[in-house]
């Protein structure tokens, strides 16, 4: 016994129908509306995230050239190079020109100073200075990382710095 469609009620027929074509339109727009309002939001906390991720890196380097500089007892150079838009930056160490470490941070982050070196001494001192992290995406607030003479490191969200 095979039931056709012939077969049915046809309140049964009307309601096993699908979509209609206004009623795929208008769920399609909301989920453009949802996805717009979105965007924006996404790209500001993943800029945040590339903001937190090199200030991270930034400190770790610092700490260990502080730490290499006591265990050698000799003078270690810090410096950091942005390498431009496309490539990833880049933080090194020294002693007596030989390469201790090396660490990349992203593209898009760019870390500025009143100088791009500075010296960690095995007395325990090195210059001071103040690191800004910035992101490409000028909506996220930067960051501050600050060493002082006695090679003490801070960070700070600082909304009134400026890359």
């Amino acid at each position: 016994m095979n039931a056709s469609a012939n077969d049915l009620p046809s309140k049964l027929k009307a309601s096993s129908s699908g979509f209609t074509l206004i009623e795929l339109m208008v769920t399609i727009a909301v989920l453009a509306i949802i996805a717009g309002i979105a965007t924006p939001s996404i790209s500001n906390q993943l800029a945040n995230q590339r903001v937190k991720s090199t200030t991270a890196t930034l400190v770790n380097a610092l700490k260990e050239a502080k730490a290499e500089s006591l265990i050698r007892r000799q003078e270690i150079e810090f410096s950091y190079d942005n390498n431009g838009t496309d490539e990833a930056g880049t933080i090194t160490f020294e002693s007596d020109n030989t390469v201790i470490a090396t660490y990349q941070y992203s593209a898009k982050s760019k870390i500025t100073s009143s100088d791009d070196e500075i010296k960690f001494k095995p007395s325990k001192t090195v210059d001071a200075m103040v690191f800004t992290i910035c992101d490409s995406n000028t909506d996220v607030t930067p960051r501050q990382v600050t060493i002082t003479s006695v090679a003490n490191i801070t960070i700070k969200t600082n909304a009134g710095a400026t890359c």
